[in-house]
């Protein structure tokens, strides 16, 4: 009797527990959250061109806008929709495929629609695809290449010389909006037949390292895992519990921009010319050899991997104070979409255990959909922009930020790869 009642026990304990488990949900559902949003959107900015008015005009190709179609890009990736199409087309013709502030800009908040427009190059039909598409932004990474090599040749005669052309990056932000611009560039012109691709993957390396280690004694702690936002939060800093302050989103832009320059560094087993995409089903991918430094953004995503695991909130959302719950705590869209991002990411191409994390992503992407996403496609508990916890506060279900579009962005960026995986 009492080995009997052990067994039902056990028997209801595996029952509950396979009941409790969240499941990956259904591709079909992954789709129709992701349109819902992105219609919602669109029904509100129908004219891609149109400029920005949040307290002061800015074009359409500004920062915010570029992460919006970086996202949107994704989604047409998984189901092309020929209104989706000309959206992204007429935006960046209407642009000239330009980085905004033009190609002897510094900031990469400028350059960060140069990512949509060298995807949507890959993206064209061949008889569509066009030099000019990529040519503002070659002529403006040519222009941060020539530089360093030019204080290269300085240094020899004067070995103090700064090598400015690598510290544009003071904030982790930058990493995400600059160092997949160099990637994508390098990929297209290595497949394309070009020996030097290489060039544009050592200045975006050479760019990253420096703000992770060297700005401020280096913005990552490789202690604990995560990145100070900039110098501002180095230590002494702290947030009120006492310990360090790491910024959500910050954290997941630099976590988005190593799984875009470790993505475009690989060729997947289904991939064919002349783009060389990766199709539906691919099973495994190959590194390709212009890009010295993969290992090194491995190390990082994973060591972030680890950390982000950490210091999860039970109901599947990140605080906007990673390591304090106190400092404007609660649910927050934003950070948590490029954890899933890159976290599905990372399952799909056997780089993170599937038995670990896919309960994560199941469990962090329904609480994103039923939480945050409202039946007309708003999306709520989106950080408005800032830089650390406190800004653009409150976040809350009903409460609009600032800016639309690139909290958008990191949702459908999340759903194209929670969709891939659970396509499998």
């Amino acid at each position: 009797m009492k080995r009997h009642s052990i067994i039902l026990l056990l028997f209801s304990l595996l029952t509950l527990h396979a009941w409790a488990a969240p499941r990956m949900p259904k591709p079909a559902d992954v789709l129709a959250a992701m349109h819902r949003a992105n219609s919602y959107f669109i029904s509100r900015h129908p004219d891609p061109t149109a400029a920005t008015f949040v307290k002061k005009e800015r074009p359409s190709n500004l920062w915010t806008r570029g992460v919006y179609f970086e996202g949107l890009i994704e989604l047409n990736r998984i189901d092309p929709q020929p209104q989706n199409v000309g959206y992204m087309a007429r935006w960046a013709h209407f642009h000239r495929f330009m980085p905004r502030n033009g190609i002897t800009t510094r900031d990469a908040d400028d350059y960060c629609c140069s990512q949509s427009y060298l995807d949507l190059y890959v993206d064209s039909l061949p008889f569509y695809r066009d030099q000019q598409m990529i040519a503002p932004t070659v002529q403006l990474l040519d222009r941060l290449v020539s530089l360093r090599q030019a204080e290269a040749a300085a240094e020899e005669e004067r070995p103090a010389l700064r090598h400015s052309s690598v510290e544009d990056w003071t904030w982790i932000d930058a990493i995400q909006m600059g160092l997949p611009v160099f990637s994508k560039l390098a990929r297209i012109r290595h497949l394309q037949g070009d020996a030097s691709a290489s060039v544009y993957t050592e200045q975006g390396w050479r760019m990253y390292e420096w703000t992770r280690n060297v700005l401020a004694g280096g913005l990552f702690n490789q202690r604990e895992g995560l990145w100070w936002r900039d110098a501002d939060f180095t230590p002494p800093y702290q947030s009120p519990n006492g310990k360090n302050c790491y910024w959500s989103r910050g954290n997941g832009w630099v976590y988005a921009a190593l799984v875009r320059a470790i993505d475009a560094a690989l060729l997947a087993d289904n991939a064919a010319y002349p783009d060389y995409r990766e199709k539906p089903g691919a099973k495994s991918w190959k590194p390709l050899d212009f890009e010295p430094h993969l290992a090194d953004y491995q190390s990082d995503f994973l060591a972030m991997t680890e950390a982000l695991v950490r210091c999860q909130r039970a109901d599947g959302f990140w605080n906007v104070d990673l390591l304090d719950d106190t400092n404007f705590g609660g649910k927050e869209l934003t950070g948590t979409a490029l954890f899933i991002y890159g976290m599905a990411w990372g399952v799909r191409h056997g780089i993170l255990p599937e038995k670990r994390f896919l309960p994560i992503i199941a469990r962090t992407w329904k609480a994103m959909v039923s939480e945050c996403l409202h039946p007309s496609g708003f999306l709520g508990y989106v950080q408005g922009t800032g830089k650390e916890p406190k800004d653009s506060q409150p976040v809350g279900y009903d409460v609009e930020p600032d800016f639309d579009d690139f909290g958008l962005g990191c949702f459908l960026l999340a759903g194209s790869e929670v969709y891939r995986l659970a396509l499998r």
